[in-house]
């Protein structure tokens, strides 16, 4: 049958990104509780036999459209500027958080239904599946090229900087690109044993 709404038919890809836009801003609405294909697709302008072919209810949906947003990043190739892909790093993760799926994500942990409903899945389907996030992607990068004792690389260490950057958040002020860099020099380098002004020597060297 052909389209007689006047309007031209969306393609496959941008019905899975209305989908994906909407359930997240659904989810900021009406919380995971709440979310319903019904909601999804009427948001995404889509029906909901479109949605069922593709997932078998609203969290399946949250998770993916959580999947395809969330960012991982990729350590430069040679593994000579540590100090630089942290600082990357950090940069990436203050965009995701200030993003509609960075946003979602913190609704959904910081409401007790929610969290207890999706959080796991979460953390096993899309930040697990994702290879690592942000600074752990980079320091176990270097570690396993031997730029720092692997030994160092302790659950707390690999999650300082994103605790330090969600605090800020919280706090109500996104830190700045000269806030990442401390956070870096002063807490990150650090922890594996490194100084800062070696990591730039290293940097500038190579």
């Amino acid at each position: 049958m052909g389209d007689h709404s006047g309007r031209t038919r969306r393609s496959a890809e941008e019905v899975a990104n209305a989908i994906h836009a909407a359930v997240l801003e659904e989810v900021l609405e009406v919380g995971v509780g709440r979310l319903t294909m019904e909601g999804i697709g009427r948001r995404a302008a889509t029906a909901r036999t479109t949605l069922y072919r593709r997932w078998s209810d609203p969290i399946e949906v949250l998770l993916d459209a959580l999947y395809h947003a969330h960012p991982v990043e990729e350590p430069t190739p040679g593994a000579d500027d540590l100090r630089g892909d942290l600082i990357r790093s950090l940069q990436l993760m203050r965009a995701w958080m200030l993003s509609p799926a960075g946003r979602a994500v913190a609704a959904i942990l910081t409401d007790p239904l929610g969290a207890g409903q999706v959080s796991e899945a979460l953390f096993e389907n899309v930040f697990s599946r994702r290879g690592g996030t942000f600074t752990s992607t980079v320091l176990h990068h270097y570690a396993d090229r031997g730029h720092f004792p692997a030994a160092l690389l302790t659950p707390v260490v690999a999650d300082i900087g994103e605790a330090l950057v969600t605090k800020r958040l919280l706090d109500g002020t996104p830190p700045s690109d000269a806030d990442l860099a401390d956070i870096v020099d002063q807490a990150i380098l650090p922890a594996v044993g490194l100084a800062a002004h070696h990591a730039k020597a290293d940097a500038e060297s190579g």
